[in-house]
């Protein structure tokens, strides 16, 4: 239940028997006076108070709903912990069969962090980005993606020939270009379309 219109016959009486029907606590929700009622004269003419209270969308109790729920779905249920900064929203995922959340390459994690980002901003006015971390694999794939950046630069050096890597998330290509931005004897851009954008390394 996530709204109550309620009768009473004050407007604060009329806001908390909504309140009290809904569970919830008057910082939670939202209030609209549909009608402030009229006490009237000697009990005639009087008019109660009609309010609409609705409760305030959560966006990280949204989002860790639907965590739950697929990862139920999928046979890997999980724990989240999530942090807020600001309108970033961190969750990072334990569970006994955590590697199935994962997937190939973190392309079943990348496609969950972008079903959980449509999911929090289906209905709210100000837009939130989701990082979804599982069992520390971004930093680990962030050290591999490193690691390959300079390995593949090394190589474009020694052929002078451009190399392409393979498509990754705009995120992903980031790192790749954040850890070559300093080096002398390539440069990198990012080609193609999604899902297919990749980054590609020149010698200079």
């Amino acid at each position: 239940m996530k709204q109550w219109t309620a009768t009473g016959t004050t407007v604060d009486e009329a806001i908390q028997t909504a309140l009290e029907q809904l569970h919830t606590s008057r910082d939670q929700v939202d209030v609209e006076i549909i009608d402030e009622g009229k006490k009237g004269f000697l009990g005639f003419g009087t008019k109660p108070s009609i309010v609409k209270v609705t409760i305030k969308k959560n966006p990280v109790q949204d989002v860790e709903t639907f965590i739950y729920e697929v990862a139920e779905q999928m046979g890997a249920p999980v724990q989240v912990k999530t942090e807020l900064r600001q309108r970033d929203i961190y969750m990072e995922l334990e569970g006994d069969k955590i590697a199935m959340l994962i997937g190939k390459r973190g392309q079943t994690l990348n496609s969950l962090q972008y079903l959980a980002q449509l999911v929090v901003n289906r209905e709210s006015d100000v837009f939130y980005t989701v990082m979804l971390d599982a069992e520390g694999y971004r930093g680990r794939r962030k050290e591999t993606l490193e690691n390959l950046a300079n390995r593949l630069a090394e190589k474009a050096v020694r052929t002078n020939q451009e190399v392409k890597l393979e498509p990754m998330p705009s995120y992903e290509r980031k790192i790749i270009h954040s850890a070559l931005q300093n080096h002398k004897k390539v440069e990198t851009d990012s080609d193609g379309n999604d899902p297919r954008r990749h980054v590609v390394i020149r010698p200079q």
